[in-house]
C-alpha cells in the first residue's frame, strides 16, 4: 500500500469524476440518511468558505458488490480494468454537495422524496445569519436564488434578480465553483486494509463484519456471484429443515477449512477470489449433507440443539472430501468425534485453533482411521449429576438434549411426537422444556436451584402439555391423570429416557431416586455413542477446566 495522497479537487472536477462512474460508494458504506436541512447546512459552510472535512478515496481495480451511485443516481460503470474511487469517509458530504449542487431529487429508503433543488440562498442574510435555506416560508421571493440556479443559470437570468443583490451573487457563485475539497486518496490497499481504515474512521459506528467484507471482496458480475445473496440462498433451503440458524461465520469457516485447512479471520480474508468461488457449490453442497446427516443419523431436528455450531465445520470438511454415506468405521469414528466434542466444552474458547486441529483428526477418519485426542470424556453417572446445572447456552447441556431428541419424545397425554422449534429453543424457559419434578413442588421440599434446574428433571415436551393443570403437583398426582388419558403411558415416558414408572420412584415422588435412575440411562446412552480411549482412563483434570471455563464464558 502506498502512503496516502492529499489532493484538492474543484466541484466541477468532483462531479465530472461522480457522472463517468469513477466515484462510488462502497457496500459497506451506510445509506445516505442526511435531511435536506443538513445538506443546506453542508453547502452554507461553503458558500461561507468554512472548512468541510477530508473526503478519502480508495483507489483500486477491485469490483465489489452492491456499489451504490452517489445520490443512486443513473451513472455508468468504469470499463473493465480501470481505477474506482471508492468512498471510504465523506460519503454523507459528498452525497449532500452533489444533491444539492445539481439539484437532483432522492427516492428515500421508506419512499419519500427529496427534491434538492428547493434549497435557496437568502440573499437578505448576514453573513452570521444562515444564509443557505430550505424553510422559505415568509421570505421575499425576490431574494431568494436556488442553488441550482446560482450554479447554472445564464447572466441574463442572474442580471434580472434586484440590482442591490448582484454582489452577492457574484460572490456566492464564485465561492461554489472556486471552493477546493479537500481529497484523501488510498492507492494500491487490498480489501482488508480498505474496511480496516473505514471502521477506524466510523469509531462511534458499528464495525464492519468478516462477512460484509467478504462480500464485497468476493463479488463478481461476470460469475454472477454475490455472497449475500448466495448465502441466502443457502438459509432459505435450510429454513425447511429447521437449520437455518446457522450463521454466516460459520459458512466462511466452513469454506476457509475446505481450501486451506484453517478458518482464522486473516486466512478467510486473504483467500482467494476465484477459488473461493469456485470452491462455493460443492462447499454449500457439504453443510447441506452435513445437516441432512445430524438430522437423519443423529436425529438432531433442530439447528438450536447442535451443542456448537462449529460442529457443522469440521464435517463439512469430511462430506467435502467423502461423496459417500459414512458407513463402518467411519460412521463410528465420526460419531465418536462428536460426542467428544460435545460432551467437552471443546468449542468453547480458540475455536479457530482447535478447528484446524480438528481438521487432521477428520482426515484420519477419511483414511479410516481412529484418531487420538489429547482431552477425556466422562459419561459416568456421577459425573452427570455433578455437572448437570441447566443453561440453554451450554454444550454439554445440548449435547444431552440430544440424546433426548433422538429418542423423538412423544406428548404425555396423547403419545404423539413432540414438536422441536428452534423458535422455542432460543431460551432457557422454553415451552420445549418441563421440570418433570415441577419447581414449585421441589421448593417446597427445600431443593436448591442446582437440582431443581438439573438437566436430569428435564424433559422435552410440547406446548400442547398444560403446564398450568400440572403446576407444583408432585409426579405422582399429574402423571396419575396423563395415565387415564394415556393407556400406553409406559411406553411414553421411555421417549424420555423414563424407563419405568415404578422404579424412577415416580408414584413415591422419590426426587432422589429418579435423579439417580436417569442418571444411569443417560449415561448409558453416552458411552455408546463414545470410543473409550486410554486418555479416559487417566483421569479428568482437563476436562473439569474446559468445563469451568465454558460455565464462566455462559455466565
Amino acid at each position: 500500500m502506498k502512503l496516502p495522497e492529499p489532493q484538492a479537487k474543484t466541484f466541477s472536477t468532483l462531479v465530472s469524476e461522480i457522472e463517468k462512474g469513477q466515484i462510488k460508494i462502497p457496500q459497506f458504506q451506510r445509506d445516505f440518511v442526511w435531511t435536506m436541512q443538513k445538506s443546506a447546512g453542508l453547502i452554507d459552510s461553503i458558500v461561507k468558505g468554512y472548512p468541510i472535512g477530508t473526503f478519502i478515496l480508495w483507489r483500486t481495480k477491485e469490483r465489489l458488490r452492491s456499489v451504490r451511485n452517489i445520490g443512486n443516481q443513473v451513472l455508468p460503470d468504469p470499463e473493465e480494468g480501470e481505477f474506482i474511487d471508492y468512498v471510504l469517509d465523506g460519503q454523507q458530504r459528498l452525497t449532500s454537495l452533489f444533491a444539492s449542487l445539481r439539484g437532483v431529487t432522492l427516492k428515500r429508503e421508506d419512499g419519500r422524496e427529496d427534491d434538492f433543488s428547493k434549497i435557496f440562498i437568502d440573499l437578505d442574510a448576514e453573513e452570521s445569519e444562515q444564509i443557505v435555506i430550505t424553510d422559505i416560508e415568509g421570505k421575499n421571493e425576490k431574494s431568494l436564488i436556488s442553488i441550482l440556479i446560482l450554479r447554472k443559470g445564464d447572466f441574463i437570468l442572474l442580471a434580472s434578480y434586484p440590482q442591490k443583490y448582484h454582489e452577492k451573487i457574484g460572490i456566492y457563485k464564485n465561492r461554489i465553483e472556486s471552493y477546493q475539497y479537500s481529497t484523501i486518496l488510498v492507492k494500491d490497499a487490498p480489501i482488508d486494509i480498505a474496511t480496516e481504515i473505514f471502521t477506524r474512521i466510523n469509531v462511534g459506528g458499528k464495525p464492519l463484519s468478516l462477512f460484509e467484507i467478504m462480500v464485497a471482496k468476493t463479488f463478481d458480475h461476470e460469475k454472477n456471484f454475490d455472497l449475500t445473496e448466495k448465502f441466502q440462498e443457502l438459509i432459505d433451503n435450510l429454513k425447511p429443515l429447521d437449520y437455518e440458524t446457522i450463521s454466516d461465520a460459520t459458512v466462511l469457516q466452513v469454506v476457509s477449512i475446505i481450501i486451506s485447512k484453517e478458518c482464522k479471520r486473516q486466512v478467510i480474508l486473504q483467500l482467494d477470489k476465484n477459488e473461493f468461488i469456485n470452491v462455493w457449490p460443492k462447499a454449500i453442497d457439504s453443510i447441506e449433507r452435513t445437516v441432512e446427516y445430524f438430522r437423519n443419523y443423529y436425529r438432531i431436528p433442530v439447528s438450536q440443539l447442535l451443542p456448537y455450531n462449529a460442529l457443522i465445520i469440521p464435517f463439512s470438511y469430511f462430506f467435502f472430501h467423502h461423496k459417500d454415506k459414512a458407513i463402518g468405521d467411519k460412521q463410528k469414528y465420526l460419531e465418536d468425534f462428536f460426542w467428544r466434542c460435545s460432551l467437552s466444552g471443546r468449542y468453547s474458547s480458540a475455536v479457530e485453533s482447535k478447528l484446524a486441529q480438528d481438521v487432521k483428526r477428520i482426515d484420519k477418519i477419511l483414511y479410516g482411521e481412529l484418531p487420538s485426542y489429547d482431552w477425556s470424556i466422562d459419561t459416568s453417572e456421577e459425573f452427570i449429576k455433578n455437572n448437570g446445572s441447566f443453561s440453554a447456552a451450554r454444550s454439554y447441556i445440548k449435547a444431552i438434549l440430544c440424546i433426548y431428541s433422538y429418542h423423538q419424545p412423544k406428548s404425555f397425554n396423547d403419545n404423539s411426537i413432540v414438536n422441536i422449534s428452534n423458535y422455542w429453543l432460543k431460551q432457557a424457559n422454553s415451552k420445549n422444556y418441563h421440570h418433570f419434578f415441577p419447581r414449585a413442588y421441589l421448593k417446597t421440599k427445600d431443593y436448591g436451584v442446582f437440582y431443581i434446574n438439573h438437566i436430569l428433571n428435564i424433559t422435552i415436551v410440547d406446548d400442547f402439555l398444560n403446564k398450568r393443570e400440572i403446576g407444583a403437583k408432585a409426579p405422582s398426582k399429574y402423571m396419575a391423570k396423563f395415565q387415564e388419558v394415556n393407556p400406553d403411558l409406559n411406553n411414553t415416558m421411555k421417549t424420555h429416557l423414563i424407563e419405568d414408572l415404578n422404579t424412577f420412584g415416580i408414584w413415591d415422588d422419590d426426587f432422589e431416586k429418579f435423579i439417580d435412575e436417569r442418571a444411569k440411562v443417560v449415561s448409558r446412552e453416552l458411552s455408546k455413542r463414545v470410543i473409550k480411549q486410554e486418555v479416559d482412563r487417566k483421569g479428568q483434570a482437563k476436562l473439569v477446566d474446559d468445563f469451568e471455563e465454558e460455565l464462566t464464558t455462559v455466565e
